[in-house]
């Protein structure tokens, strides 16, 4: 199943046909819709500067759904509480060990909730911050300081935070960053250009990473 899964990651970036990628619905009552805008933005920036084949807009698929397995990448994000049952994390532990990977964005004030429910996912496995010298953060693009801050909230600095399988990263947590926020419609936030195409190619970063890893 991970050749298989593997071989299809590497045609979805390279070539025909067209790869969809999905949001993540989670129970919990957290806002798993927001920033409706970003990976839209994110997707047409990728296609058009990175030389994916992505479709233009992305599924929404739900934890425990099999239909997980159609996607190379999920999407994860939002402000409030998530939660996994035992179908759910079964079910994304079998996508993500299987080839997948997931991306969670906390859009300030999640990322605890997403802690805890990862721990159903892979509970014998702690988040590790990554070094600057990642490859995730160079694939691309030159990060060389690693996560770049995109919104200011109270000062904290921004982390990128990863669960491996078998050497292979297969979760990504961001904090303190907003990447979501910096891939939305620039009337949204009106972040200026120069902020909004940092968060474009740290996007693009990790779905180059995902979709070749």
């Amino acid at each position: 199943m991970k050749q298989f899964f593997s071989i299809i990651l590497i045609l979805a970036f390279y070539g025909s046909p067209a790869q969809s990628i999905a949001v993540l619905k989670y129970s919990g009552g957290g806002d798993w819709y927001s920033n409706p805008t970003a990976l839209p933005n994110l997707i047409s920036f990728c296609n058009s500067e990175i030389n994916t084949n992505i479709k233009n807009k992305p599924e929404t698929v739900e934890a425990g759904s099999i239909d997980i397995f159609q996607y190379p990448f999920l999407h994860m994000t939002g402000h409030g509480n998530v939660f996994f049952n035992a179908d759910d994390a079964e079910n994304l532990r079998n996508y993500l060990i299987s080839g997948g990977f997931l991306h969670i964005d906390d859009n300030y004030g999640m990322a605890p909730y997403a802690v805890e429910a990862l721990k159903t996912v892979f509970p014998n496995t702690e988040l590790i911050e990554l070094p600057a010298n990642h490859a995730i953060f160079n694939i691309a693009y030159s990060f060389p300081e690693g996560l770049p801050k995109i919104h200011e909230h109270d000062g904290k600095r921004p982390q990128a935070l990863g669960i491996f399988h078998e050497g292979r990263l297969v979760v990504l947590l961001t904090i303190e960053s907003d990447l979501g926020d910096g891939w939305e419609d620039a009337v949204v936030h009106n972040d200026p250009p120069e902020v909004r195409e940092k968060a474009l190619k740290m996007g693009a970063n990790i779905i180059k990473y995902a979709f070749e890893n």
